[in-house]
């Protein structure tokens, strides 16, 4: 029973203790944007011009002081808040509102000098210094304490000022490996709480293994990675500790902020969009989640010979569908101005680009979209960053110009608002969630088993399957009621319990529409492969047994043949048994279990369960696979090409093009286009009034 609640302890989320939107983001006012400054930066004659120039360009918010610390508390105990009151003061001349951050992410000088045991110690031995950002550990016990400090001293000044409308803790946290004292000493403890006994940890790792038993929580140490071999319960334990210490770490803060924060005051931090951690949703005392996202940076080439310029189409999409179900709304802190500095290759966004990103994030239902940064800096690691404007000051960026223009289409979209405006019957009817948990992740991650397989992309074949329809997405926690999705995705689920199986037949029985793919239900909770036939706990779900896996050479290209088309595969295919009843869709080809079943369908109570036990190379198996299950559902869907994202809020629907050719978008007669035009060109958007 101890476990089941620690196991809902990580993954419930916000879901439990999230605030209402509405009462810090009128719906009225559907966005709202804002813009990082950084007075400390800036000579203070020019805070003024800087704060009406932002007015004149339409900001409504500002960011202050996240990477303050030193300026804020300049030797140890004496603190000067003289520059941030008159910052707050010039914002509030100008009406905008602040946002108003701790700075933990940049321990000052004096601090690491005098405590060097607050500074993460690396696996090879190795400590930070000073100079950079997130050089401190979360798991650093006085840190914590000295941080918490600062932040009760700033919270006091400013948590009942008017101006300020909502606090961010830290900046873009992620989960830190540190081999530090005070590391070993809370990863033991965080054992401890959670096992209680050694022999219930001994059982959970398999320690019998390879002579691995312990007799104390004290001989436990942080897994080397670097060493081949180490103990894949162990390490994944650590994963789920590094993500407890970074949760913990804002929920602290946000605790201290809430002592003192007036009821208008939100609480959030920005995160990075990444699918390989358990971190986002694990703090309890925020009250929503925000993320960053930049698009353009060399990484990804998005489609077509310039799709470089524009991004790639899935990236804002994902990270809106998985922010959003954590608290039911959510804000972006940092979306890409223009160019940036610290990517592989550092390109121009299309002309365009930017404002289409900020639709996207819009279209998502983000209450807010803050951009990094207002002015270009001129000097520091981010040298050769545009801003709103460019290194004089007072030039608007082609980005800049972009914001501001989006700022305005805002202002005409609210007077166009209707409350009553009910989201189209079509569109919701395709409603999807995607079961993710990072346990599964972390988990496959660690034993991929081939070279071929790569979690995120399996995931990205069903989503992208999905947009393609017009379907609006949810990723979602196996405590979520399952019953508001007509239909539920459950991809790589590798670790499962009997539990979750009762509640997805349930589902299926009620009338859902369940979709599994392979690499689902080996695994109990702890890692353990279960003591039966393969994934045994699964067939009476799914309607059938799975014999084997099996793992071709990359240059062994096999193919399963679906509805009389052949698709590709390398990386993971599942040979299955149906039983009666059970249909197969898909069989493979081209090896010596040809003919044998890799799709395989069946109807349970009022719903459909679907296993996809295969892994295809280019996404369009699971894609027709879906569109076949939405079809013989009787739900209709929409045929957008790659790279074509639509989406609907607040009365609105919104069409974006990320891709290299003009799309032809069909409205209904009634529909009143509000900005753009019906064929859209790359890096266009189309709103209109449904």
């Amino acid at each position: 029973m101890k476990k089941l609640f620690f196991s809902l302890l990580l993954f419930c989320g916000y879901q439990v203790y999230a605030q209402n939107g509405e009462k810090f983001f009128p719906l009225k006012d559907l966005t709202k944007v804002g813009v990082y400054y950084y007075p400390e930066h800036w000579d203070s004659t020019q805070w003024e011009r800087d704060f009406k120039n932002m007015a004149d360009l339409g900001f409504e918010f500002t960011h202050f002081a996240e990477f303050a610390w030193a300026q804020l508390e300049p030797e140890e105990g004496r603190y000067d808040f003289n520059w941030l009151d008159r910052a707050v003061g010039l914002a509030s001349k100008y009406n905008l509102k602040v946002v108003m951050c701790t700075s933990t992410a940049t321990p000052p000088v004096w601090l690491v000098r005098k405590y060097p045991d607050v500074l993460i110690k690396n696996e090879n031995g190795t400590v930070n210094d000073h100079g950079s950002r997130q050089n401190a550990s979360f798991s650093s016990t006085f840190y914590r304490k000295y941080a918490l400090k600062m932040v009760e001293v700033l919270a006091r000044r400013y948590g009942n000022n008017p101006q300020i409308f909502g606090w961010q803790v830290d900046n873009e946290p992620r989960k830190f490996e540190d081999y530090n004292t005070d590391a070993q000493v809370r990863f033991r403890g965080w054992l401890k709480q959670k096992y209680h006994t050694i022999d219930a940890l001994n059982k959970s790792w398999g320690t019998n293994f390879w002579s691995g038993t312990y007799s104390g929580f004290d001989q436990i140490n942080i897994p080397l990675i670097a060493q081949w071999g180490m103990n894949y319960h162990q390490r994944l334990d650590h994963d789920r500790f590094m993500d407890q210490e970074t949760a913990s770490f804002l929920d602290e803060q946000a605790s201290v902020i809430r002592k003192f924060a007036s009821s208008s005051q939100w609480i959030t931090s920005n995160y990075i969009p990444m699918y390989d951690t358990g971190y986002p949703g694990m703090s309890h005392k925020l009250d929503f989640t925000a993320y960053t996202r930049y698009m353009v940076y060399g990484a990804d080439h998005g489609i077509g010979s310039k799709g470089y310029r524009v991004g790639e189409y899935s990236r804002i999409a994902m990270a809106n569908d998985f922010f959003r179900p954590m608290a039911g709304y959510y804000g972006v802190m940092e979306l890409q101005p223009g160019q940036v500095n610290w990517g592989t290759i550092n390109s121009q966004p299309l002309p365009g680009a930017v404002k289409l990103w900020l639709w996207h994030v819009f279209a998502g239902g983000s209450k807010f979209t803050c951009t990094y940064r207002y002015r270009a800096p001129l000097y520091g690691y981010e040298q050769y960053h545009y801003g709103i404007v460019g290194p004089d000051g007072v030039t608007p960026t082609p980005g800049g110009k972009e914001f501001s223009q989006f700022i305005r289409d805002i202002a005409l979209l609210r007077t166009k608002y209707n409350a009553k405006n009910a989201l189209p019957k079509a569109y919701t009817n395709r409603k999807t969630g995607i079961l993710f948990n990072a346990d599964n992740v972390m988990a496959i991650d660690q034993n991929k088993q081939t070279v071929e397989w790569n979690t995120e992309n399996h995931f990205l074949k069903y989503y992208k399957a999905l947009k393609s329809f017009g379907a609006p997405v949810d990723f979602i926690r196996d405590t979520t009621n399952f019953s508001e999705y007509p239909f539920l995705i459950v991809p790589a689920y590798q670790q499962i319990d009997k539990q979750l199986i009762a509640k997805l037949t349930a589902y299926a029985e009620k009338g859902g529409h369940l979709v599994m793919s392979c690499r689902t239900g080996h695994q109990d909770r702890d890692g353990h492969l279960w003591e039966a036939p393969f994934a045994q706990p699964i067939y009476k779900l799914i309607g059938a047994e799975i014999d084997s896996y099996d793992l071709p050479m990359p240059q062994s290209v096999d193919s399963v043949r679906f509805e009389e088309k052949p698709y590709a595969w390398t990386s993971w295919g599942e040979i299955i048994k149906p039983e009666k009843g059970t249909e197969s869709w898909g069989k493979y080809e081209g090896d010596f279990y040809a003919g044998r079943s890799a799709v395989i369908s069946r109807k349970l109570g009022k719903g459909t369960v679907t296993y996809i036990g295969v892994d295809s190379q280019s996404g369009n198996l699971e894609h027709d696979v879906l569109s076949r299950v939405f079809h013989e559902s009787n739900v209709g869907i929409e045929s957008y090409p790659a790279g074509i994202i639509t989406e609907y809020r607040d009365g609105f629907g919104i069409a974006m093009n990320y891709s290299d050719k003009i799309y032809d978008m069909k409205l209904p007669d009634s529909s009143e286009v509000i900005f753009g035009n019906k064929s859209i060109s790359q890096a266009g958007v189309l709103v209109w009034k449904y």
